[in-house]
């Protein structure tokens, strides 16, 4: 059944602020971070570095920031000595 004429349908509320993590998404981060600390945390990841290094290094890459905006300024200098030269 389609709305009357004239009706006008709002939402209700202005929903959730921007940036804000929706209610299953933050409870499922707390079942993992719970998880890990069960089976030992900080030294838990460690070993899985040690033993699955490729699934290890997705994981770091999943935490770091996806836009890193960086500039770098300065110079190189090389200096060489006559023990560092054939001759």
């Amino acid at each position: 059944m389609a709305n009357p004429e004239g009706y006008k349908f709002e939402k209700p509320g202005p929903g959730r602020p921007k940036g804000m993590q929706n209610k299953a998404t933050t409870e499922l981060k707390d079942m993992i971070l719970g998880a890990l600390s069960d089976v030992g945390g900080r030294a838990y990841l460690a070993q899985q570095a040690i033993d699955n290094p490729g699934p290890f290094m997705t994981l770091v890459g999943k935490c770091l920031p996806k836009d890193i905006n960086a500039s770098v300024k300065g110079s190189v200098v090389i200096t060489a000595t006559p023990l560092d030269m054939d001759i």
